[in-house]
């Protein structure tokens, strides 16, 4: 029986925004390698849950792809390849190295690869250098992701990440400056900075250049670039460029989001975090300083193991102390592999209680951003018809169309749900 073709590879994308970009990027290469009949599964590795939720999505691209090769790659590959090459519904597994290699991909489109080496995962921390295949216009017809950094030199005690994605590598900046002068080309009104550690970029370049560096490079290099927006930074390593690009150039948005865990000093020294709670603080009362409309997001993590009502208590003040708008609450689930997994646990219904009231600050610290922005007018990048974001990345409907991919001027006239009305 001959076997049945699918016609163009089906990919499914689990996890972050850098899997999503890569998930772009193998598209290409298996599209150049002409690849066919195949299914790939770019997965996740964050937590226990991340991996539990690939493996159902694998069972299920089985049964709905019964002929089809089914690939997985991504964070859960490369930290637990063994775990996916058992899986009867697996023909192969491929490692975050080797997922951007065209030779990969030529060698799944040709023969295949036979069952000794069904497994092509390799040591991620020998990867020295950022794969080079870059995505011009990931994103949507507005907003445009560069993948300026890949990896992580640090060790957070909850974190199974650096063996999913290696130590910190940088794209050179004169390579960012050209795919954002393309993309500038192409129409595109925003560019996003993207990478794992972000504010670790540079750090193994020559002269080791700090990520405000090539904020200000862009900006000077790049005029006709309309906003430059920056993904998730770690407050502690802001150098004293990025601090001036926030005081002193518009076209830099701002919104921040903030990569802060815990609001509580031995809970933070037990993540092996480096900072401690007055250093966000302190910086995100700086921010503000120099750019009052600064909004914060923030990565915030509940019952992690060791953590007591008081030490909860301290990151549910920080909310209110650092200004935060946008949160991201995330209950801790023990990680495998991690340091944290050995420490002592939360009790389950404490850490969703906690979760819980983190979630409401943050809900209304986003109805308190929403109330000051009556009347007020804002350059709104349109994402749909009828939808935008303003530069403090709050989301605006209209109640007609506007041309998308467009910055309008607009003034809020109201708010419902999460979202600002304007005209």
């Amino acid at each position: 029986m001959s076997e049945q073709r699918i016609g163009a590879p089906k990919f499914t994308t689990l996890g972050c925004r850098l899997n999503a970009y890569e998930t772009e990027a193998m598209k290409e290469l298996a599209g150049q390698a002409g690849l066919d009949n195949a299914v790939i599964v770019n997965t996740c590795a964050v937590t226990s849950e991340a991996v539990r939720k690939a493996r159902q999505e694998i069972r299920r691209l089985r049964r709905e792809n019964p002929e089809a090769r089914l690939i997985v790659t991504g964070c859960a590959a490369q930290t637990e390849p063994e775990t996916f090459a058992a899986m009867p519904e697996v023909d192969a597994v491929i490692g975050n190295t080797e997922k951007m290699s065209p030779a990969t991909w030529g060698r799944l489109a040709g023969d295949f690869i036979g069952e000794t080496e069904r497994v092509l995962v390799d040591d991620i921390m020998s990867v020295r250098e950022t794969a080079g295949h870059l995505i011009d216009g990931f994103g949507s017809r507005s907003r445009a992701y560069v993948q300026v950094q890949n990896g992580c030199d640090h060790r957070c005690t909850f974190c199974i990440i650096p063996f999913g994605r290696g130590n910190s590598r940088s794209v050179p900046a004169g390579v960012v400056v050209e795919q954002i002068k393309r993309l500038v080309g192409a129409g595109y009104n925003e560019v996003v900075l993207t990478g794992v550690d972000l504010t670790s970029w540079g750090a193994d370049l020559p002269a080791t250049p700090k990520l405000g560096d090539l904020v200000m490079r862009i900006l000077r290099l790049v005029p006709d670039l309309p906003r430059l927006r920056i993904s998730s930074i770690d407050s502690i390593e802001v150098d004293e460029n990025l601090m001036q690009a926030i005081a002193t150039e518009p076209r830099l948005m701002p919104h921040l989001h903030l990569s802060l865990q815990h609001g509580d000093d031995l809970i933070l020294k037990r993540m092996k975090r480096r900072h401690l709670r007055e250093d966000a603080i302190r910086f995100a009362e700086e921010a503000r300083r120099l750019r009052p409309e600064m909004t914060f997001g923030a990565d915030i993590i509940a019952g992690f193991p060791t953590e007591t009502e008081a030490h909860f208590e301290n990151s549910l003040r920080l909310v209110e102390d650092c200004h935060l708008t946008w949160l991201h609450v995330f209950p801790y689930s023990p990680r495998p592999g991690t340091p944290a997994a050995r420490m002592p646990q939360v009790n389950g219904r404490s850490i969703k209680d906690r979760a819980a009231r983190l979630r409401a600050a943050g809900e209304a610290r986003v109805a308190a951003h929403l109330a000051a922005q009556h009347g007020r007018e804002h350059a709104v990048l349109m994402e749909a018809p009828r939808m935008g974001r303003t530069e403090q990345f709050t989301e605006v409907v209209f109640d007609s169309d506007r041309p998308e991919g467009q910055i309008v001027r607009a003034r809020v006239t109201g708010w419902q749900g999460g979202q600002l009305t304007a005209a």
